[in-house]
């Protein structure tokens, strides 16, 4: 990464994190074509619904018949920790108009969010519409394109995990963690890494107690808590 904030530069910055876009939305193809989704409807949904973990949750509970109610509402906690990675970035964009801040939050991915994240260490803490934006339609396009062509897979292929697609989210996740804590200079390391254990052991306590819908939320806000009280008493 660098200084640059422009549409090329976003793009640039945005490339590496493709492999995994495409190792999770082809997965995710694979596995709405076993559960009896046409390409079609593999392609809308990657479409209009554009939420990776909240899909593959649509998928099993349409396979499982399940009401209309639940599957909204699923989707909506599993995806309401966008709230916070849009409210987080909104500050950087509060001269942009109210179209392109909503442009930009209905398309922000966790991923693109990590890159926002990461970004700031080398921008002085500045972002522009230009690169998020850049940003967001490439991941956008490549999970759209990825899924229908994993949907078209599906007929060939019976298990991904066998592939190891089902990882591919999880390495990228890793690998964004890893930059964080090597470039960002406004945190100390040794907080970063509390803050890191304390998030790792609160998603396996969580994983007892609370359902997958509400985990990622509960965790987020604790943590994020647990965090600034660290910071404030410690560093």
């Amino acid at each position: 990464m660098n200084n640059n904030l422009d549409y090329k530069t976003g793009i640039k910055d945005t490339l590496p994190t493709v492999f995994g876009f495409i190792g999770i939305a082809m997965a995710f193809g694979v596995i709405g074509k076993s559960a009896g989704l046409s390409t079609a409807l593999v392609g809308l949904m990657s479409l209009l619904v554009y939420a990776g973990s909240a899909q593959f949750i649509t998928v099993s509970m349409l396979a499982a018949t399940s009401p209309i109610l639940p599957i909204i509402l699923s989707t909506f906690l599993v995806n309401s920790r966008m709230i916070l990675m849009s409210m987080t970035l909104a500050p950087y964009f509060k001269d942009e108009s109210l179209g392109k801040n909503i442009l930009l939050g209905s398309l922000l991915t966790d991923e693109s969010f990590g890159l926002a994240v990461n970004k700031l260490n080398f921008t002085n803490d500045k972002l522009s519409f230009s690169w998020l934006n850049a940003s967001n339609t490439v991941a956008y396009l490549t999970w759209v394109i990825s899924s229908i062509l994993g949907a078209i897979l599906g007929n060939f292929i019976s298990d991904p995990k066998k592939f190891g697609l089902d990882f591919a989210l999880v390495a990228m996740f890793i690998g964004l963690l890893y930059l964080q804590v090597l470039y960002d200079k406004g945190l100390n390391k040794t907080l970063q890494l509390i803050v890191i254990a304390i998030t790792l052991a609160l998603t396996y306590l969580g994983l007892i107690f609370l359902p997958i819908n509400l985990l990622i939320i509960v965790v987020t806000l604790i943590t994020c808590g647990i965090g600034v009280l660290v910071k404030n008493a410690f560093f």
